[in-house]
């Protein structure tokens, strides 16, 4: 229930429908049970016809003679408008029992109906919150889950609570509401009948709940497993082409159907108990209404204490008891189910952001002077990626990062643009620790070309609205020239409005990258990370690449991480890494004189 309650605090914008679907819960419940009372004077008009009249109007005298008030003030009622004539008595009461029904069905359309928007509402703001929070959790918390869950997460167990958890807002009132009214109506008929009624239903009760017990444990493992398949999905089509180049199909396949047949028993485990509570609470049911009739046939036919009328309305007011049980006893299996998807959304709703801005943090707009990275330390998990790092980067000028790979260039990227935080040191813009700075702003600061170029399923102008949303089309044309990307998007037949295709799959690698860069140049910000920016290209689109990013780079601030050394070598400063450390620092023929690591870098690449 503890999970109940949290999912609970997403309702409250939503009370008023839920004091709404009360109020008519309320009157479905009472009409619900009013209906089956309803049923005595028409059964005492078509069977008891030669009882004694009515024609006094009956005095109260009190609770324990509610029952025979009730009829015999119905009876005279009857009587006064029927005036001895059958028909219009059978009319009266047929008119007040479909009346009666009707209401009761009103009542439950409201119910349904308030109910609807607060079951909606919870859910649209469970899945925009759960977006918000996957969008500011570090890059570093997706790294350690799979992707396939996180969907599973944000799309089949949220759709379970409210399936679940959500359904529980119906049956809280509505279900206990219609026991109650109709007990009440049942003890009115007889306190006898219904005591001994109610001998059995604490017996059956507890046969159901053993039955769901374990539910949770069942649901939790078939949400994880759906979370797994989604996820070797997702990897299928993501490495489709080396799948197929490499035969690899069956080797993914059998991971894919290995986990499937997992979902397949667990998914048999947890329904095939799911659905033996249905008909064992029916069975039980109609033990007890067998027995409610073995007895009640007695007080009846030998001792005389019932009329018949009156047992006949109770059998279904005991009958009308069966419904709500049901839903309450398959409510209990819901809760349970629901439990266990509720404990993974919240798990990710819960989770606290590593990265977080400073409590009096600042908004910094302007870059003037320098970067400095001041003996910064950083590690992954346990092995040192950096160590000692210092560079000092002033405005305007190119610093570029080279080494092999495994030696921390990308990770200075990630540290500058806060994905990860330093582990010791600082990192400072103009003076000010960027811890100190709102993460908005300081991005605001950033502009990002990576290796990978990331581009959405949207339009050539979508992509690039991305990183000014108010760019008018002549502005985005004008990054597109700089970017050396205009000469193929204008040969396209929508030209900026043409889709890309998911990640951009309609495109070349060159022509990827140039739109990434097309991006940057538009965000137009003061310092700029190209995170090997051309290293998966071939020669030609590099030097398309390279003329791009040059006049990109006129008057700003930039780290180049380069693979590729002949990118680099006009660059002011060249920092050599190896194995997290600086071991050279300087221009590029500075370092080419000191035959040292970057001169041998330079020649294993057969650069002059």
């Amino acid at each position: 229930m503890n999970y109940f309650k949290k999912i609970m605090r997403f309702a409250l914008p939503y009370k008023k429908f839920g004091v709404l679907n009360i109020i008519s819960n309320v009157f479905y419940a009472l009409f619900s049970a009013l209906s089956f009372i309803a049923l005595i004077p028409m059964l005492d008009v078509l069977f008891e016809k030669d009882k004694e009249r009515v024609i006094i109007k009956p005095i109260y005298q009190g609770i324990t003679n509610l029952k025979d008030f009730y009829k015999d003030y119905l009876a005279y009622q009857i009587q006064e408008y029927a005036q001895n004539d059958p028909s219009k008595a059978l009319i009266l009461v047929v008119s007040m029992v479909i009346s009666l029904f009707l209401l009761k069905n009103i009542f439950r359309y409201l119910a349904m109906y308030f109910i609807t928007f607060l079951r909606n509402g919870v859910l649209r703001d469970i899945r925009n919150e759960l977006y918000d929070k996957i969008v500011d959790l570090p890059i570093s918390f997706f790294s350690e889950k799979r992707k396939g869950d996180i969907l599973a997460r944000s799309g089949t167990d949220v759709l379970e609570i409210q399936h679940s958890f959500l359904s529980i807002l119906e049956l809280i009132v509505r279900e206990p509401l219609t026991i109650i009214f109709t007990i009440l109506m049942m003890l009115v008929i007889s306190v006898k009948l219904t005591i001994f009624v109610f001998i059995f239903i604490p017996i059956s009760g507890f046969i159901i709940s053993r039955i769901g017990k374990g539910l949770k444990k069942k649901s939790d493992s078939v949400q994880k497993e759906q979370g797994i398949f989604l996820s070797n999905l997702e990897e299928t089509l993501g490495g489709l082409k080396i799948i197929k180049v490499f035969n690899a199909e069956k080797i993914f396949g059998d991971k894919f159907k290995a986990s499937t047949h997992r979902f397949y028993k667990f998914s048999n485990n947890l329904l095939n108990r799911q659905n033996l509570a249905s008909p064992t609470s029916e069975f039980l049911g109609i033990v007890v209404i067998a027995i409610l009739l073995w007895y009640g046939g007695r007080m009846v036919l030998i001792d005389g204490t019932l009329d018949g009328s009156s047992f006949i309305a109770y059998m279904g007011l005991a009958y009308n008891i069966l419904t709500p049980a049901k839903a309450i006893s398959k409510a209990s299996y819901n809760v349970k189910k629901g439990n266990a998807a509720a404990e993974r959304v919240l798990e990710i709703l819960d989770t606290k952001s590593t990265i977080q801005d400073h409590p009096n943090a600042i908004t910094k707009n302007d870059f003037k002077e320098a970067l400095h990275i001041k003996n910064v330390h950083f590690k992954y998990e346990n092995e040192w990626v950096l160590k000692d790092f210092s560079v000092t980067i002033p405005k305007g000028s190119t610093v570029a990062l080279v080494g092999q790979s495994g030696s921390g260039k990308s990770t200075i990227a990630n540290l500058i643009t806060r994905f990860y935080d330093v582990t010791e040191g600082e990192i400072e813009v103009d003076g000010e620790n960027i811890k100190n700075i709102t993460q908005e702003s300081l991005r605001s600061l950033l502009g990002l070309v990576s290796q990978d170029s990331i581009l959405f399923n949207d339009s050539i102008k979508g992509n690039l609205l991305v990183a000014n949303k108010n760019a008018t089309d002549e502005e985005i044309i004008e990054a597109l020239k700089i970017a050396n990307a205009w000469e193929f998007v204008q040969d396209l037949p929508e030209g900026i409005d043409a889709n890309i295709g998911d990640g951009g799959s309609k495109l070349s690698g060159g022509q990827k990258q140039r739109l990434s860069i097309a991006r940057a140049v538009l965000k137009n910000p003061p310092i700029m990370i190209l995170d090997e920016a051309t290293s998966a290209l071939d020669t030609e689109s590099e030097r398309l690449v390279q003329k791009a990013l040059e006049n990109m780079m006129q008057n700003r601030t930039s780290i180049v991480i380069a693979h590729r050394l002949s990118t680099i070598q006009n660059a002011d400063t060249i920092v050599v890494m190896q194995k997290g450390v600086i071991v050279e620092q300087g221009k590029h023929q500075e370092l080419l004189d000191k035959q040292g690591v970057y001169s041998k870098l330079v020649t294993m690449q057969s650069f002059e």
